[in-house]
């Protein structure tokens, strides 16, 4: 008789163990109460390689996961420059400019840092909730139930994948079946998941064919550890300066040296490293030394990793099955690696995922919160094709040189505060103004929909509803301690209350704060509507309250209760007590200190809504367009 097929049951299977999958695998174990299992089919975690680096937004999220302080010390911080062509052959250096030009960032820098070490961090933080990769497994079938009852009922199991254990000692253990009630996808580029459901990518192959060559440099370079853009008449090059003493190069190389005609393929099998180095443009032309010229370079030991690609611009047609498959990172949308994306938007796209999986796993949620993630996450994804489009035909298109003036500057591309007036086409003023927001990962921003409710806009002007939340200093009221309120917000599937209850300093203004704290206890309040009344703190709400006021002379004990939950929980809009720190967060928010002012910041950090206290009715709505009430849970 042959033996069971041995069968278990997992709340979400994750399918790939890259950035996007240990992004997922690391939020939902930290969440805790969530049967997790993560798969990949190779037998080991990369440990060189692969994506390159950080940029602001996704140090901010790394950073409410716990995780930013370890990849800040380990990775190298970038600043930017540009070289040109000389007029006396050969490049020259154009300019240095901050790499970062956003204002609004927390961190002024992006980091350079190998893929394994950032995967790394995820191990290490999965590790201490119980969760670890399980590899090598690969999915051979996937069966989603069509039977709706199945699909809407959330203790259900409608997903069943067979899987097969790579390193099998017997038959016997090399299949499994695992039943799942919801399955993410984030198995790169060639996602079989994605293949499995017929989900199809939509966009164009570029004729751009790029190496890249990770290694320690000889070089008299002066900018290598500068993230240097460089523009020859030979072609163009870009440096990423990595990790102790390494760099990445990312090498323009020619279709016809690279490219098998008759497949339209990259023919990686008879390239090399060395080549990248040394051909370009046909096997007469330097690659790497002639577009640099007249600096050198060579390895100073061995080459620690490389590959060719051609860039593709793609987005998956959809990015959910029913709302019980998910496809994340590369399985959705691929793209040229110039504007540091790759990493970056698929780490974004499931940690937009993972605390709407968690709500509604624990039956806190309604199901159709999970909606929201291709509404979101897809429109970003399209946004991000259309700019990279443009963004690496600048890259790879021809320089400008005294002899071309049609041709492309990257000193005026990047060129901060440039007007349409001044002498740089349009095109590039408007690739620049872009470039901003999608290189540094701040221009996201979610349209309207059940969890992002821009109705009262401006009662807080500057704090975009849909965009992550500003950074800021604010002191603590019981010990004058400055904190930065993005620490928090911490990635734990909780919705941020921050309260900013103006001037208390005058009569008719406390007499309206113990009116207002009266009706947040109420019961049918949000506060407690939503809450398990037994669970301190709530594990749907943490609340913050910012006060106008003097940190020596303020009391926050004069506060009603609700609105200091702990007693590090009650901030000034004042400086610290060296005045360097703080200070402005009322005025730099466009938020008025003689009324109260709701900001909802979901936990994602991204803002769900903004709303004056007199329009309190409205914030129970919004939570009960998507929340179910307490007493409507029946467990997890």
């Amino acid at each position: 008789m042959p033996p069971q097929t041995p069968e278990s049951f997992v709340d979400v299977l994750i399918v790939g163990a890259g950035p996007a999958g240990l992004m997922c695998g690391n939020a939902l174990a930290a969440a805790g109460g969530i049967e997790v299992r993560i798969i990949d089919q190779r037998p080991s975690k990369i440990s060189v390689g692969h994506a390159d680096g950080l940029h602001p937004r996704t140090i901010e999220v790394l950073q409410s996961y716990g995780l930013a302080e370890r990849l800040l010390r380990e990775g190298s911080r970038m600043y930017m420059s540009f070289y040109n062509p000389s007029p006396a052959g050969g490049i020259e250096f154009t300019t240095r400019v901050p790499d970062v030009t956003i204002p609004n960032a927390r961190f002024t820098f992006k980091i350079g840092l190998h893929q394994g070490a950032i995967e790394d961090a995820f191990l290490d933080s999965m590790a201490q909730h119980n969760l670890k990769v399980d590899r090598p497994v690969k999915p051979l079938a996937i069966e989603l139930s069509q039977d709706e009852e199945q699909l809407r009922s959330l203790s259900s199991y409608p997903i069943k994948v067979t899987l097969a254990r790579l390193d099998a000692a017997t038959d016997a253990d090399e299949v499994e079946v695992i039943h799942a009630k919801y399955v993410v996808g984030a198995d790169g580029a060639h996602s079989w998941v994605r293949k499995a459901f017929g989900i199809t990518m939509d966009g164009d192959q570029t004729n751009y064919v790029w190496g890249v060559v990770d290694m320690v440099p000889d070089t008299d370079f002066p900018d290598m550890r500068h993230r240097a853009a460089i523009h020859s008449t030979n072609g163009s090059l870009m440096i990423i300066p990595r990790e102790n003493d390494k760099v990445r190069l990312y090498v323009q190389l020619s279709g016809e040296d690279f490219v098998d005609p008759a497949t339209g393929r990259v023919r990686k099998s008879q390239s090399s490293p060395e080549k990248i180095l040394e051909v370009r443009m046909g096997p007469l032309m330097m690659v790497a030394r002639k577009t640099l010229h007249p600096f050198h370079i060579s390895p100073l030991s061995d080459i620690e990793w490389w590959t060719i690609y051609m860039i593709g611009q793609r987005v998956a047609s959809k990015f959910s099955v029913e709302e019980r498959v998910f496809i994340a990172g590369d399985a959705c949308h691929t793209h040229s690696p110039k504007a540091g994306q790759g990493m970056n938007a698929s780490m974004s796209d499931t940690h937009n995922l993972a605390w709407k999986l968690a709500q509604v796993l624990r039956e806190w949620a309604n199901p159709s919160i999970l909606r929201t993630y291709e509404l979101e996450r897809r429109k970003y994804a399209q946004d991000l094709i259309d700019f990279d489009k443009q963004y690496a035909a600048l890259f790879s298109g021809k320089p400008r040189t005294s002899a071309d003036q049609d041709g492309i500057s990257h000193e005026q591309f990047f060129k901060c505060g440039a007007t349409q007036t001044d002498d740089v086409p349009r095109t590039f003023y408007r690739a620049y103004k872009t470039a901003g927001g999608f290189t540094s990962g701040m221009g996201i921003h979610y349209d309207p929909s059940m969890i992002v409710n821009a109705k009262h806009q401006s009662c807080a002007e500057n704090l975009v509803v849909g965009h992550r939340m500003l950074p800021q200093v604010f002191v603590r009221a019981a010990d004058a301690r400055p904190v930065e309120i993005h620490d928090l917000l911490p990635a734990d599937t909780r919705f941020k209350i921050l309260i900013f209850l103006g001037s208390t300093a005058e009569e008719s203004r406390l007499a309206e704060v113990n009116a207002l704290a009266d009706e947040l206890s109420s019961p049918t309040g949000f506060l407690r509507k939503y809450s398990v009344e037994s669970q301190t703190p709530s594990p749907m709400f943490d609340l913050t309250t910012i006060v106008v006021g003097n940190k020596e002379n303020f009391n926050y004990l004069n506060i009603p209760l609700v609105f200091r939950p702990h007693w590090p929980k009650v901030l000034l809009d004042d400086t610290d007590v060296t005045g360097s720190e703080g200070g402005g967060g009322y005025e730099r928010f466009g938020i008025s200190s003689e009324s109260t002012t709701f900001v909802i910041v979901r936990p994602d950090g991204h803002i769900g809504m903004v709303a004056p206290a007199a329009a309190l009715q409205d914030v129970h709505e919004y939570f009960a367009s998507f929340l179910i009430p307490h007493h409507c849970i029946t467990g997890l």
